[in-house]
């Protein structure tokens, strides 16, 4: 092995000798890279191979290349690559190509390799790893789509790319993502020749050569390829995306028009046929004799012609496909009409009517979602129709009686509104909920009762609320009647709270940090109240917690009345109790601490 690397060191010897000559490298340098290059040389020539070995030999010679560049740019001398770089750049093509032959599973080493060889290397060798890749991870669309990119773009070879997406198709023959790209691939095939046709009768020169057909011209090739795909893949989501794919290229308007045909004829019970064939309505321009809009008054009138042309479309939907998700699509299209900016008072307006319309109907057929009746009442509170928001919210909650977002929505509603009986709808909504879910409408109704009621009644329901949210969920709840005791009833009632709650688990370190801090915010500060705290906050978290441990020392240290001597017992106590990188982290802070940091 000692003759195989002295061999490979010696190898370098001339780009070191180059390096040097040039001024790029100090001898000393070169000195530091051949020890660096001989260490990284015997890690990938062991018996026992390692991933990482090899990956860092890649790293460390990527980063002498960038460092040539930069000090190439810096002196600005650009000869002697065939001796440097080309050098150095076959050498890591040969760890790449040892390393993805060795772990050929790994798809991340691959791309590496070919990320590597498109900044430094040739494209003849870059064409062969595509196929060795390939040969093993023929299951992955992806692979496939990003070699026949590579030909078809930084090859120029579109008929290399045109037999890797027939390779593909053969493995997965209903992949819609290796359809879409080789339809695409093909609209820009076509696309390219026009072009440069065009190019050859503009400059007036002979076009024997250029021979292809005037179908190829037209884009019959992406024509049998969406025939062919939309035979194997089914859905309206497919066929829409070729369409939309095809709108890129204008010389293919027969195809666009056939492909939209098709669309409207196949998929007549899909709703997004419906919303496309509605939302093109937005594109299509004025008539050619018609006026072009010029103030903004027009246009606005002009872009509501157009939002009008769309509802017609949507309404004969909504007839022809009762169904939510239709309704979804057309409600959606509303509100993000509504949603657009205008200084028009009457299209905002329009806008407006026409959503508040579609909701309506669409509720009296009950074919709203439980998203839906949310995005309604958000736009009524916002319109100020306090009334109407109500009447939704209950119709909601009546339909997604099991819903917690629901009753919370409607429970809002009633909060805002002022409703005298915000309480009844509160312990309604619990008998119809599960108690894990309940958690956000308990604290709610404890916010709005701090706000609207006596204390007293708070409490009662902070009470109600501890005994019937169990579980993690707790944790939040006790943490949120701890502060409303303290900002209600000051340090006094905080700490009868805490007393109240102390056995009653789980719990979290911040229950036990807030009556810490409220005990600091008094005047005197006991000691003895302090310790009790953290003693109790111990006791939960004292295996998992270092910082609790630290902070109590620390409170020893520092407090009038603390006894510094107790620190040499809670430091051991820690060290018993605490585990694995707890205790670790727990020693660095302590001496961390003693140092003075």
């Amino acid at each position: 092995m000692a003759e195989i690397i002295q061999e490979r060191i010696e190898d370098r010897i001339p780009e070191l000798e180059q390096l040097e000559r040039v001024g790029l490298f100090s001898r000393s340098e070169i000195k530091a890279i051949i020890k660096k290059a001989s260490d990284l040389e015997y890690k990938i020539q062991r018996r026992t191979l390692l991933k990482e070995d090899f990956i860092n030999y890649v790293q460390y010679e990527i980063n002498l290349l960038e460092l040539i560049q930069r000090r190439r740019a810096r002196i600005k001398y650009s000869f002697k690559k065939d001796e440097i770089e080309h050098s150095i750049v076959h050498r890591v093509q040969g760890v790449f190509g040892r390393a993805s032959a060795k772990w050929k599973e790994d798809v991340q080493l691959w791309l590496s390799y070919i990320v590597f060889c498109k900044k430094w290397g040739t494209k003849a060798h870059l064409s062969r790893i595509f196929s060795a890749m390939l040969a093993i991870h023929s299951n992955k669309p992806a692979l496939w789509i990003m070699a026949a990119k590579w030909e078809m773009e930084d090859r120029l070879s579109s008929e290399s790319a045109r037999q890797l997406f027939l390779r593909a198709l053969r493995f997965h023959p209903e992949c819609p993502k290796l359809y879409q790209e080789y339809f695409r691939m093909e609209l820009m095939h076509a696309e390219k020749l026009r072009k440069e046709k065009q190019e050859f009768e503009k400059a007036a020169m002979d076009m024997g050569n250029f021979d292809h057909p005037e179908e190829i011209l037209k884009g019959e090739l992406a024509r049998i390829i969406y025939k062919n795909s939309v035979s194997k893949i089914k859905g309206a989501e497919f066929h829409v995306s070729l369409l939309s794919i095809a709108q890129l290229f204008d010389f293919a308007k027969d195809l666009q028009k056939e492909i939209y045909d098709d669309l409207q004829a196949l998929h007549t019970d899909d709703p997004l046929t419906w919303d496309y064939v509605a939302r093109r309505e937005l594109e299509i321009e004025s008539q050619p004799g018609e006026e072009q809009p010029v103030s903004k008054q027009a246009k606005a009138v002009e872009v509501g012609r157009r939002e009008e042309r769309c509802c017609a479309v949507y309404e004969e939907a909504v007839k022809t496909l009762p169904t939510e998700a239709m309704w979804k699509c057309y409600i959606n299209f509303c509100l993000e009409r509504f949603s657009k900016k205008t200084s028009s008072v009457p299209l905002r307006g329009q806008r407006l009517e026409r959503t508040m319309l579609a909701f309506r109907k669409a509720h009296e057929l009950k074919l709203l979602s439980e998203a839906q009746y949310k995005q309604w009442i958000d736009l009524l509170l916002r319109q100020d129709l306090f009334n109407e928001a109500v009447q939704v919210a209950e119709a909601g909650t009546e339909l997604f009686k099991d819903s917690a977002t629901m009753w919370q929505m409607k429970l809002q509603v009633l909060i805002g509104s002022k409703n005298p009986d915000v309480a009844m709808h509160f312990e309604e909504a619990f008998a119809h909920l599960k108690p894990q879910v309940c958690l956000p409408l308990w604290i709610s109704w404890a916010e709005w009762s701090e706000s609207a009621k006596s204390q007293e009644d708070t409490e009662a329901i902070f009470k109600k609320a501890i005994l019937a949210v169990t579980g993690a969920s707790s944790i939040t709840l006790k943490e949120k009647y701890l502060d409303w005791a303290y900002r209600s009833g000051g340090y006094k009632k905080a700490r009868t709270v805490f007393k109240s709650l102390q056995e009653s688990r789980p719990f979290s370190v911040d229950f036990f940090r807030k009556m810490v801090q409220f005990e600091k915010e008094q005047e005197p500060c006991k000691m003895a109240n302090l310790r009790e705290y953290y003693e109790r906050a111990l006791r939960e978290f004292g295996s998992t917690d270092s910082d609790l441990w630290m902070d109590y020392i620390k409170e020893e240290l520092s407090h009038p009345f603390g006894r510094p001597e107790n620190c040499g017992q809670i430091y051991w106590r820690a060290m018993k109790m605490l585990q694995g990188q707890s205790a670790e982290l727990f020693v660095a802070k302590h001496a961390m601490h003693q140092a003075g940091h």
